[in-house]
Parts: C-alpha cells; structure tokens; sequence
C-alpha cells in the first residue's frame, strides 16, 4: 500500500458516509477495458463500473458527443418538450414491442416508476384495488424504499425498517408457489431473466415463459428488470428477448448512457394509460445532457452488433473456464451466465483467488464472497478476457 493510496484512503474515511467497503485500488483514469491508479498501475477492468461503461472508459464517440451537447442545451426540466429525449426514446422503442418510454437517473428510480405505474394502472385504467407487487427470491431491484421493499433481503434492510407495504416474495422457479401467491390484489410481477446481485442466474426460460402465462391467466401485469441485464449484454438487445417473452413493462439503467446518471421504463401503450400529467415526475430524468450522450450509446450498440459480439465472447470466457473446471477439479463449482454477464463460482477461497487477481491486474467483482462476477465492457478486446482466463487457471492452480 503505497503513502499515495493510504493519504487518499485517509482522505475517504474522514469526508464520506461510511456505507460503501471499497476495492484497494484509488482509480484515476481509464480508457477502454484499462483503469490506472494513483501509483501508475494498469488494470483490465472486467467490471465496467458494475456493466455500467459498456463502451469502455471515455469512448471517443460518446465523449464527442457529450461535448456537443453540453454546448448546446444541459438541462430545462421536463416542463419543455426537448428533441434529445424524443431521439432516445424512438431508439429504445424501435429495440422492442413497446410503446411509450418513461426517462429518470438510475435502476431503482426506473424500478419505482414501474411499481407505481402498475398500481396506478389497475386502479386508474382497470378499476380493481390491485397494488401488491411479488418478486423473486434471490432478486435485487435497488436501495430506495419501493426498491428495497421488492428486493425483500434483510440484509438490506437492516436499520430501515418498515418497509413500504405491499409486496410478497416467493421462491425462484417454483410455478405453484407463484400461482398460490396471487390474489385479487395483486397488480404485477416483476422478475429479472439474470439474477445479477444474485451471482448471475440465468432464469430458465421455460420457468419465465410460465410466470408471464400466469400473469396472462390472472389478468395481472408482467415486468422485467432489465437494468443490469439489458441493452445488449445478454446476447440479445434486452435479456427478456432470450426467451421469447413480452413484458408490459421493462425497467434499465447501468450502460444506458455509459456512465452518466440514466434510467429508464418502456411500458406497452396499454400500461402507459395508467400515468397522467401529473402523476409521476422527475426534475433531472432525462435532461437534455443525459438523453443526448444515452442517444449515441444505443446507436453505437446497434450499429455495431455489440449483443452478437457479447454472445460471441461471453460463449468463449464460459467454454474456456468449463475447460478450467474439467482440468483443475474441486477449484471452479459452477460457470453461470448468457453473454458477457458471467459467474464464476468457486470451490476455493474465492476472496483470497478474488484479492489476488486485483494483484495481477484483473479487476472483477466477488458476489456473495463465493462467485466472480464479470460485467466487462462489451467492447473488450478478446485478448484481455484471455489474459484473465490464463492468469485465473494460474491462480487456481495453487488455490485452496
């Protein structure tokens, strides 16, 4: 730990709320799939800022266009029709079969958002007092009230307590149970395809395509998480695509605008008549500087193929460890993942394998302090995924 790092560790400690447990390492710059801290040190970042720069550190193209418009127009509320959010919006909308969009500044608000338009839909639109929201065990929806009171864990809500009312959980893939738990106030279900929080799970598609009959049996609302799985990262624009579903509504933030503040709902035009002027709002949700820059990063995601590039490169990361796990028995329990969201379960000391890789220059991320989480840009170059994969069979090879 070098003076450099210890004076800006000191520095963190006295001047910020103590709610993060941060990574050793005090970043200055990136570029890419590299980050370099304060002592000069170079890493590849597998983690993208937790799948949130996933076109790299300071992309070319969207740093070009975050200049223009912060030239042109930053912010005026959403009292003003503004041409940056109509792009945007017709963008996302033109990526699946919805219909209206809905902009604001993170995933929880875009969880929020999707909460209150579900319950605000079946009382305004559908006349029926139907408000609970159930939830997925396992799932992760965000830190705010609402959010937190879907996500259900205890861990999370320790100190804050009482919750929101409203919402029930039940057990991940276990139809009846699902069944059993709706009721004539139930208003939605909201699921992720990817479990990401919860050490990336993949659903299994034939599970998700029974919850979304079973909304459609009971007259109740289906909506998919998206905010960390979506826009390309899957394999496929938006993870629900993986399987063939179609949600009525979708919530996303992380890469949207590759760093900047930016969530977002897209809810089919039947949902969408549940929200009236009035109704919902935000003061900086989809400001002119946020919208603009999110433009861009769709239009490079889908001129450039960046979901087939992800299930090519995901594909290639998962067979290579699988070969891992044949080759080093006892060291790797499971390989989970669709696309370049990928878990890494070990059966060693996975912090210990986790504190080494950032010693070799890998940074990733350790879920549940058993899985290595990889959220890596989507434009990485394959030879550092490969650099990784080499430099964890060496660790593993030594592991315990």
């Amino acid at each position: 730990m070098s003076d450099t790092f210890s004076a800006v560790k000191a520095q963190e400690e006295a001047l910020l709320c103590r709610s993060y447990s941060r990574y050793p390492v005090a970043v200055v710059r990136g570029k890419g799939s590299r980050l370099w801290d304060v002592d000069g040190k170079e890493y590849v970042d597998l983690l993208a800022g937790i799948a949130v720069t996933a076109l790299g550190h300071c992309n070319d193209e969207v740093c070009a266009a975050l200049e223009a418009q912060a030239r042109k127009l930053w912010h005026v509320s959403n009292l003003f029709y503004q041409e940056e959010q109509l792009e945007l919006a017709r963008l996302l909308l033109g990526t699946s079969h919805h219909g209206k969009a809905f902009f604001c500044n993170s995933g929880a608000e875009a969880n929020e958002a999707c909460i209150k338009l579900a319950r605000r839909y079946m009382r305004k639109v559908k006349q029926r007092d139907a408000y609970e929201i159930i939830t997925l065990g396992g799932c992760f929806h965000g830190r705010t009230f609402g959010a937190l009171a879907a996500t259900g864990r205890e861990s999370l809500s320790d100190g804050f307590t009482p919750l929101p009312e409203g919402f029930k959980q039940v057990p991940a893939n276990d139809l009846a149970a699902l069944e059993a738990a709706i009721t004539p106030a139930t208003a939605a279900v909201l699921v992720e395809v990817v479990q990401g929080e919860g050490g990336i799970v993949p659903l299994p598609g034939a599970y998700l395509r029974g919850v979304e009959a079973l909304c459609r049996k009971h007259d109740i609302l289906f909506i998919c998480d998206e905010v960390q799985a979506g826009l390309c990262r899957t394999g496929t624009f938006w993870a629900f695509q993986q399987h063939g579903l179609t949600p009525d509504a979708i919530s996303m933030a992380k890469s949207l605008a590759n760093g900047l503040p930016m969530g977002a709902m897209l809810a089919t035009d039947e949902m969408a008549r549940g929200f009236e002027a009035g109704s919902h709002a935000t003061t900086f949700g989809g400001g002119a500087l946020a919208s603009g820059v999110a433009a861009k990063c769709v239009e490079i995601m889908l001129r450039d193929k960046l979901a087939d590039r992800a299930a090519e490169l995901g594909k290639h990361v998962m067979d290579r460890v699988r070969a891992i796990q044949d080759k080093l028995p006892g060291t790797v329990r499971e390989v989970r993942g669709l696309g370049l969201m990928i878990g890494i379960e070990l059966a060693v000391d996975a912090a210990a394998v986790w504190r080494e890789l950032i010693a070799r220059g890998f940074i990733c991320n350790l879920s549940h302090g058993v899985t290595l989480r990889l959220l890596p840009a989507l434009t990485i170059d394959k030879a550092d995924l490969d650099a990784f994969i080499d430099t964890l069979e060496d660790i593993l090879r030594t592991a315990k």
